[in-house]
């Protein structure tokens, strides 16, 4: 990794992860942590995935102010009360529904949340001036053959209309992460 540049890019900065509590956007406290943000804002719907991050984020990371937010993406006036009281400078955007077979039972819920819920906080991003915005997609997003696929698709899709003002918007593709929840592996 280029850490010099990372940590230019995130030191002294005010962060937002959503979907904070999962195990991709927990890993991303964990790495952006070690740049020294000026505060981690921890976004997640889950009030038990929240405190055990949080609990994590102060054991390990002391001097880290992480500040832990209750709230769906799928709430734009919530989404908004956060942006307004933090002010993110970086947002990076990993909530998301994303087990295939359960997605493929819940369509309309896939598309509220993935869909619906990503253009809530990248437009969030945009009115509240933040610098950039880095949503997390999927490989499933190529080609896609599963509503998941399908919705992340999209998601990049309007992620790459909005880029186009002073927020930098960009999508970066995972594989099945090792280890995370619901990984292929396990199962």
């Amino acid at each position: 990794l280029e850490e010099d540049a990372i940590r230019r890019k995130i030191s002294g900065k005010r962060v937002l992860v959503t979907g904070a509590g999962g195990s991709i956007g927990s890993e991303l406290c964990r790495q952006i942590a070690r740049f020294e943000p000026a505060a981690l804002i921890g976004l997640e719907s889950g009030e038990t995935p929240l405190f055990l991050i949080e609990q994590e984020m102060r054991k390990r990371f002391p001097s880290v102010d992480f500040v832990p937010e209750i709230g769906s993406i799928q709430d734009a006036v919530r989404l908004d009360e956060v942006f307004v009281e933090h002010q993110p400078a970086l947002v990076f955007h990993a909530a998301a529904y994303k087990h295939v077979p359960l997605m493929e039972k819940h369509v309309f819920e896939a598309v509220e949340n993935n869909i619906f819920g990503t253009r809530n906080v990248a437009l969030a991003a945009r009115n509240h001036g933040a610098t950039d915005f880095v949503m997390i997609s999927t490989d499933k997003a190529v080609r896609p053959t599963s509503v998941m696929g399908a919705t992340k698709r999209v998601t990049e899709i309007v992620i790459n209309a909005l880029n186009q003002g002073r927020t930098k918007f960009v999508s970066v593709r995972f594989g099945n992460v090792l280890g995370s929840n619901g990984s292929v592996l396990p199962i």
